[in-house]
């Protein structure tokens, strides 16, 4: 399979220790381990790239190397055979990948390869985060366990998308790389994906009766003095915990613990600094609130507003 997804701009190892290559893709693309013959020969070569969300690596170990892991956890691998060919073991199934095949691995799946000896791929790694995000923005249904894709595929079922992922590497091997143009790309990709591939999500458009971010920020407001847990939250709004993280990313830039914690904080500064509101103490607001541990929160409050309660208080009216 001819291609040009990264060249030697891009190149790491070249005919070196495949353990060395292995030490690298530990770090940048997946946990795993290799085992490989007795007699192996140092003929390992990646070539890697980091965009946007994405790592881009090309990789041979120049032997027969078997490539096991329990899970990838929080990150997809999506791989596409280039020469050789390549022996999967999952979930009670075997089959032997070769060039012009797909096969993506989910964050749950344990991983067992082996490589032939003429074996060469290209990988992407995409984090869940990524996925989730993309299912959001087209509204699509988010599975309570996750995105979950077949494994195994055909590029043929992907219209264009090694040319997409040429020019992604082309811009990811560019002098001057733009990250508007990053995020571009990374979001096609994502729909491609989604929208192509064989997987658990819903693909009809989220109803009316979903709930808005608007109707769940309501709901926190009318519930602050409660302990809020992220599983009632969910619960509450019959959305995935998964799904609720991507709301909030997209529309508050920041996790529902956080987001609660810091309207929290504001609901303690406007009762503290409201001449009207009957305030005995600032412990007894803060308790009000949920934070329990007073020198944590005073800090805290300072952080946020850059005074002490106890200064807050003070300048009352």
């Amino acid at each position: 399979m001819d291609c040009r997804l990264l060249n030697e701009k891009s190149r790491i190892f070249h005919n070196a220790d495949p353990y060395a290559v292995s030490d690298y893709v530990n770090q940048h693309v997946g946990s795993h381990c290799i085992r490989l013959p007795k007699k192996g020969r140092l003929e390992a070569s990646i070539n890697h790239r980091t965009f946007g969300s994405l790592d881009l690596c090309r990789i041979s170990y120049g032997a027969s190397v078997r490539v096991t892991s329990p899970a990838l956890e929080t990150i997809y691998h999506l791989q596409i055979l280039l020469k050789g060919n390549c022996l999967w073991r999952g979930r009670g199934e075997e089959h032997y990948f070769t060039p012009g095949e797909l096969l993506l691995i989910n964050p749950d799946d344990p991983v067992d390869l082996t490589y032939s000896d003429d074996c060469e791929k290209f990988i992407v790694k995409l984090p869940s985060t990524f996925l989730e995000r993309a299912c959001s923005e087209n509204h699509w249904r988010l599975p309570a366990d996750g995105i979950r894709f077949a494994s195994r595929h055909n590029l043929q079922q992907l219209d264009g998308f090694v040319n997409l992922l040429g020019l992604v590497c082309d811009e990811a091997e560019s002098v001057q790389p733009m990250i508007q143009v990053q995020e571009h790309y990374t979001r096609i990709i994502a729909t491609k994906l989604l929208g192509l591939l064989t997987n658990n999500i819903g693909r009809e458009e989220l109803s009316e009766s979903c709930p808005s971010f608007e109707c769940i920020a309501q709901y926190i407001e009318d519930n602050l003095k409660q302990d809020i847990g992220l599983e009632q939250l969910a619960e509450v709004v019959r959305m995935s915990p998964r799904s609720l993280y991507a709301l909030f990313e997209r529309n508050a830039g920041t996790t529902p613990k956080h987001y609660i914690r810091n309207k929290k904080m504001e609901k303690v500064h406007a009762c503290l600094i409201d001449p009207t509101a009957k305030v005995r103490n600032i412990t007894e607001v803060a308790l009000d609130y949920g934070f329990l541990h007073l020198g944590r929160f005073s800090e805290s409050y300072k952080s946020t507003f850059g005074e002490l309660p106890s200064d807050t208080l003070r300048r009352r009216v």
